[in-house]
């Protein structure tokens, strides 16, 4: 019988001990309440761990001054989704086919900064998920515990 209890308490204290090692996650994307991630792509646009949001790529399919600008109202709209702006950012990856088009166009990025830069890699590519795409950034923003 003791064996029993002990053997019960044990499987109630693992089922316990392992709902609480479970991450919380929320997500968004793209402005709808009800799906929260592509189904088809598989990802969501944010999401939220703790205090930390994830980013996933907005990408254009032009190295333009509109392009970019497009890239970041994108990205505004993502951290506003939580409540963030540019200033939550600590991490840019920027991924292009042209980094010498995207370094003549870093003064369109620069403004949605404000002089706040984060911490950012630039990668030169081949090719992105999107045939058509150009240029994708992604980013970490943390909010304020």
């Amino acid at each position: 019988m003791k064996k029993i209890v002990l053997l019960s308490f044990f499987f109630l204290f693992c089922e316990t001990f392992s709902q609480e090692m479970k991450i919380k996650k929320e997500k968004w994307h793209w402005n709808n309440n009800k799906v929260k991630q592509d189904t088809i792509a598989g990802y969501a646009q944010v999401l939220k761990v703790d205090n930390i949001l994830y980013i996933s790529g907005a990408v254009a399919s032009e190295i333009t001054p509109e392009g970019i600008t497009s890239v970041y109202n994108d990205l505004k709209a993502s951290l506003a989704s939580f409540g963030a702006t540019f200033e939550n950012v600590v991490k840019e990856n920027l991924y292009t086919t042209d980094i010498d088009g995207m370094k003549k166009l870093n003064y369109v990025r620069k403004k949605f900064y404000k002089k706040d830069f984060p911490a950012a890699t630039w990668i030169q590519i081949q090719r992105l998920y999107m045939p058509s795409a150009k240029v994708e950034v992604e980013l970490i923003a943390h909010l304020p515990k």
